[in-house]
């Protein structure tokens, strides 16, 4: 009997909460599979199961340790390829290079492209990702790449929480302005936009709000929230500008270093983030911090891949 139909699902380190949750979503335990290092940290991986024919999805964020966790997928990838699996997608909730998509100065590396060329090197046969930093990341990998929206998601949640006449949607920088458009045209909300200038280095920034923002509870969105110091500053400058109040609501909640303390001692009302990074337990035990779980749309996403079915009619209104 061919087994092109059987779904392999096989978690790396970065997020097993996450995987165990998209495995229960679409009714397919985990491979049984061993990712663990030896005495000197080099990654060893072994497959437990027969995955020859098999469609398999690697679930793996490039979250903290980055390094660490993108060296896991790639021999993971590895060990299936040479264990004739027949098709290997890289499911990659959180795609860490992604903020190096360009090069800011001479001499820079393009580390996205470097890292999608190893993805792809590697042996996967597509990718799937969440919200990336920029779209045309898209266009550094040379296998097919579905690009899934949280978007969905976040409306619904401003939907069922806010008074949508009084709902004002902000990107917290000049760059975001294409994603926070389309939030705010979904729950036909008015724009407003910070300006961020730092006129020296080592010089605190200047926020510049563009839009009037008076009388308005301003959700600011973004893909990442790392230190939380733009986030935080932006919500200042948005309530001495007359909001009244600033919610956030990001794709992936990096919160490095002391972001949590940060966040937690802001002005924020709430920050709301997804799992596609596995929340620490500072995380999880903040006051103003809530976690939107993404494993049906994932799993409904690979579901999709698996049943050669149209993965963009997901985000279709």
């Amino acid at each position: 009997m061919p087994k092109n139909g059987a779904i392999k699902l096989v978690a790396g380190n970065s997020n097993p909460a996450l995987a165990e949750a998209i495995g229960a979503y679409i009714k397919t335990p985990l491979t049984k599979a061993v990712v663990r290092r030896f005495a000197d940290m080099e990654v060893f991986v072994e497959i437990q199961e027969n995955v020859r024919g098999s469609d398999t999805f690697v679930i793996q964020s490039t979250s903290y340790p980055a390094n660490d966790h993108l060296m896991e997928l790639l021999i993971i990838i590895d060990a299936l390829r040479r264990s004739s699996a027949r098709r290997i997608t890289a499911v990659i909730p959180y795609f860490g290079y992604a903020r190096q998509d360009r090069k800011p100065g001479p001499r820079t590396p393009i580390s996205a492209k470097l890292v999608a060329n190893l993805i792809t090197r590697a042996g996967a046969d597509r990718v799937m990702t969440l919200d990336l930093h920029a779209g045309q990341i898209q266009g550094f990998f040379d296998i097919p790449t579905d690009n899934l929206y949280a978007s969905p998601l976040m409306v619904r949640d401003v939907r069922e929480r806010f008074d949508l006449s009084r709902v004002m949607v902000v990107s917290p920088d000049v760059g975001g302005v294409a994603r926070a458009r389309g939030l705010a045209k979904r729950i036909n909300a008015p724009l407003a936009i910070i300006d961020k200038r730092r006129e020296r280095a080592g010089e605190s920034e200047v926020m510049n709000v563009i839009g009037e923002v008076a009388g308005y509870d301003c959700v600011l969105v973004d893909d990442i929230v790392d230190s939380g110091g733009t986030l935080v500053n932006a919500a200042d400058a948005l309530l001495e500008n007359g909001a009244t109040g600033v919610s956030a609501y990001i794709s992936h909640g990096v919160l490095s270093g002391g972001a949590v303390a940060r966040v937690t001692a802001s002005n924020l009302k709430e920050l709301v983030i997804t799992d596609s990074i596995q929340p620490t337990q500072e995380v999880r035990a903040a006051s103003n911090i809530r976690v939107l779980p993404i494993a049906q749309l994932i799993g409904e996403a690979i579901a999709r891949t698996a049943s050669e079915e149209s993965v963009s009619s997901l985000f279709e209104d």
